[in-house]
Parts: C-alpha cells; sequence; structure tokens
C-alpha cells in the first residue's frame, strides 16, 4: 500500500495525534497525561482490551507527546503475533534497547511498542521479562493485547496496567459525525445508531463501515446503505421471524428465515447473533423470558461452531422457539 493510498482509510486519517484527541476513555488519558508531564517517572505499560478502542492509538499518542516530530527515531513498533519468537526478542528488541540509550531531550529512554504481545511464545515473554529488567534506564515497553491473561505475571508484574473497555456509545457517534462532516457526507441518525450498534464499541471497525457506506451512496449515508454494507438484515424482518415462531407459526418462521438467507447472503453464524441481538430488543419478552431464549440460542450457537448443517441447526432453532411460544401460552 502506497502512502496516498493509506491516507485514504479514513481510519488512519483521523487517528489521533495526541492524548487530547482520543475518544472517550477520559480516566485513562488523565492517568497517561501524568506521566507526560514527568516523563522520567513512565514505567512499562500495558493496554489490554477489545479489538479497536484505542490501545495502539493511545501508545502512538505517548511516542508523538514524548518524541515530538523524531518519534520514529525513538520508538520500535513490532507486531508480536507476526514476529512473536525468541529470536526477535533477543535480537530487534535487545539491540534496540541497547543503542537507544540516549533518549531525546528530557526523555532519557526509547520506545519499544509491542502490538499484540499477548501472542508471544512462553520462551519470548521469559526472554522479554529479563531485557524489561536490564534496559529499564534506556528503554520504556508498551504492551498491546486483547487479553493480559496471557501475559506470565512476572511480566505484568513490571507494567502499570491499562483496561480498555468498550467505547461509549454517544462518545462513538459524536466522532463518526465529526468525520462525515469533514468529509461533506451526511450521516443520518439512525444510520449512525446502526453502525454503533453493529460495532459494540469497536471504533476502528465502526469507522471502516461508515467509510464503506459513503462509497455506495454519494453525499449521504442511511440506515438502508449501512445494512447493506455491515451485511445484516433489517431488525424488523428478523424481529417478525422471531415473533411468528414464538407465536407457532413456524412454516412461516422458517420461510422468513430463507428469505434472509437468500437476500443478504448470511451464515448461520451471523443469523443466530442477529436473533440474539434482536431479542434484548423486544420490550413483549420478560427477562426471565429472555434468558431461557438465550440459552435455547446458545446451543444452536455451539452446534454450528462444531461445523452442524446451518439450514437444519437454524429450522430446529425456530422449532424450540415455537415449543417455548406454546410452554409460555400454556403457563398464560
Amino acid at each position: 500500500m502506497t502512502v496516498n493510498e493509506e491516507a485514504l482509510m479514513w481510519v488512519e486519517k483521523y487517528r489521533p495525534k495526541n492524548l487530547n484527541e482520543v475518544v472517550d476513555l477520559h480516566d485513562i488519558v488523565e492517568s497517561l497525561k501524568a506521566f507526560m508531564r514527568n516523563p522520567k517517572t513512565m514505567p512499562h505499560l500495558m493496554f489490554a482490551g477489545i479489538p479497536g478502542t484505542g490501545k495502539t492509538t493511545a501508545a502512538l499518542c505517548i511516542a508523538h507527546e514524548l518524541f515530538g516530530p523524531n518519534w520514529k527515531s525513538f520508538t520500535l513498533e513490532l507486531n508480536a503475533s507476526d514476529e512473536r519468537g525468541i529470536d526477535t526478542v533477543r535480537e530487534r528488541v535487545k539491540d534496540f534497547s541497547r543503542y537507544s540509550h540516549s533518549g531525546f531531550g528530557n526523555v532519557p529512554y526509547a520506545l519499544i511498542i509491542l502490538d499484540e504481545s499477548d501472542q508471544m511464545t512462553g520462551p519470548a515473554q521469559t526472554a522479554l521479562r529479563r531485557i524489561m529488567e536490564t534496559s529499564s534506564r534506556t528503554s520504556r515497553f508498551i504492551l498491546i493485547c486483547n487479553q493480559s491473561s496471557k501475559i506470565i505475571e512476572p511480566i505484568q508484574s513490571r507494567c502499570a496496567i491499562f483496561r480498555f473497555s468498550r467505547l461509549d456509545k454517544q462518545a462513538m457517534k459524536e466522532h463518526l459525525q465529526y468525520i462525515a462532516q469533514k468529509e461533506n457526507v451526511k450521516l443520518l441518525p439512525e444510520a449512525a445508531e446502526r453502525i454503533v450498534d453493529y460495532s459494540e464499541g469497536d471504533l476502528r471497525h465502526a469507522i471502516n463501515a461508515l467509510q464503506t457506506a459513503s462509497a455506495y451512496k454519494e453525499g449521504v449515508v442511511d440506515e438502508k446503505t449501512v445494512l447493506l454494507v455491515i451485511g445484516e438484515a433489517s431488525p424488523m424482518q428478523v424481529q417478525k421471524m422471531i415473533r411468528k415462531a414464538l407465536y407457532g407459526d413456524f412454516m412461516e418462521a422458517r420461510k422468513t428465515m430463507y428469505e434472509i438467507m437468500g437476500s443478504y447472503g448470511f451464515s448461520g453464524s451471523e443469523i443466530v447473533r442477529q436473533i440474539q441481538r434482536e431479542i434484548f430488543k423486544m420490550s413483549d419478552l420478560t427477562p426471565e423470558q429472555k434468558a431461557d431464549i438465550s440459552n435455547i440460542i446458545g446451543e444452536y450457537d455451539y452446534r454450528l461452531t462444531q461445523g452442524a448443517n446451518s439450514d437444519i441447526q437454524l429450522s430446529a432453532l425456530l422449532a424450540q422457539f415455537a415449543k417455548f411460544g406454546k410452554s409460555i401460552g400454556e403457563t398464560n
């Protein structure tokens, strides 16, 4: 990918350059700013959390704020899922930490960012533990991972751990509207709502969905376009299928299921996932009923992950809904 092509990606184009621009994450940002005021006190850091919540962005913002325009000269970026062996740790990380001792200005160290560090092998983590200990005067590490439990305890104990949770929906909507305004795109509120719901706190996923949707219909992004882009059926159509099954009309529910599969080309797992989302939006179901239905959905989702035939399993799922609906009617 060329630089010009990369610039067209909104995820990169609107990536924050300093901590003040980071979306949501107020508590984490304030803590990191405290380190920036006196960089010498900054310990090794570990950023843990689900994808798309700003972990890598926060690490790069720290590099920008510590070293300014020269940040690339004093920062080593590695993706540990690609280069996760003991040789990489011993050679590249160790060499960089050894020869970058001069630092920059009042920052007496260089920065090593290890992305996806929870994918590193056990021996590599053990080697990294020793390097972190011996090179603390010349280097600071920022380890980025999805699951901190996969990082060995000795490394965790050497880091200040920051846990990144799902981003606030309102903050995500405001950021999407900001990007849309900058790109001269009219993002309708219901479309923004749909993108945010689908991305489930992953801002990177949301921005990519917005950029793709904007290419379908020039100047305007509406809900219909978003549903087409993210590969999701109309919520009303899915709820209609669920209600038909619960009210005992199994054949019509199954017919609607095939219409959804045919129109959108969904896999069984994708339909099950959307059924799960829509169940919790249905106000005519009690919390207890939603819990029982979720239990049924979980069983069939597991079967699909084991390679069972999706047509048969989805039909069986709707049959269970019909059976459950009948039991509700008998109870009432």
